[in-house]
């Protein structure tokens, strides 16, 4: 049964997926990390070997199956929740994501999950390609160095060290490459509500979605 599709969009480290997450939980929705389905489809091909700048390497998708569960995420009926974050991934992520066979076969999955019930979708291109008729479109936004600062926290819990200059510079190649590639770049939906949260807590920009989620519930009579 198709719900509320919200759509949350924005850089990396600007927080959307712990404030999707959160979300989530609060209103007892889905959530469905698009990135980290990326980032599994990118653990998977270098587990194999296979060359990661040619596009047809990627042909293991017609078997293999990204579902998520709970909260976390497979590769087939592999936990791959934790795998997904290293380092490794992380550096080609951005690179698998790039190739159009890889968006292709990944917006259908994301397409055909946000039929079923209500949906809170996070990532890079939902408001502008898998859900371009959500029913609220929100695209978080933070300056640079507060983003770096998140991620270097993150790191630090996880046990990465690793020195916050070189986390900026981390992020600012990561949005270079997502606002210029050529198949579904990082960009603003016309009709999304943009919501600067440098200087906001993860509570209070939950918050506020929730609020904007309830007044289009209450004006659609979804």
């Amino acid at each position: 049964m198709s719900g509320f599709n919200l759509a949350i969009d924005g850089p990396a480290g600007s927080g959307k997926s712990t404030i999707s997450a959160r979300i989530a939980k609060k209103l007892n929705w889905t959530h469905i990390d698009t990135g980290a389905m990326y980032r599994a489809v990118t653990l998977k091909a270098i587990e194999l070997g296979v060359n990661l700048e040619d596009e047809s390497s990627y042909r293991f998708l017609e078997s293999v199956v990204v579902h998520y569960d709970f909260d976390k995420i497979f590769v087939d009926d592999r936990d791959v929740t934790e795998a997904i974050r290293s380092e490794d991934v992380t550096n080609n992520v951005s690179l698998v994501s790039s190739f159009p066979y890889v968006r292709k076969k990944l917006v259908e999955l994301q397409k055909n999950a946000a039929l079923h019930g209500n949906i809170v979708m996070d990532g890079r291109d939902i408001g502008t390609v898998v859900l371009p008729n959500a029913d609220l479109k929100v695209f978080l936004t933070a300056n640079v160095e507060e983003r770096a600062k998140r991620r270097y926290k993150e790191n630090i819990k996880k046990g990465k060290d690793q020195h916050i200059s070189k986390v900026i510079e981390d992020i600012v190649v990561r949005d270079q490459k997502d606002s210029t590639r050529k198949e579904s770049p990082l960009r603003i939906a016309d009709d999304a509500i943009i919501i600067d949260t440098t200087y906001l807590t993860i509570d209070e920009v939950v918050d506020k979605i929730i609020e904007l989620t309830d007044k289009k519930e209450n004006k659609h009579g979804v």
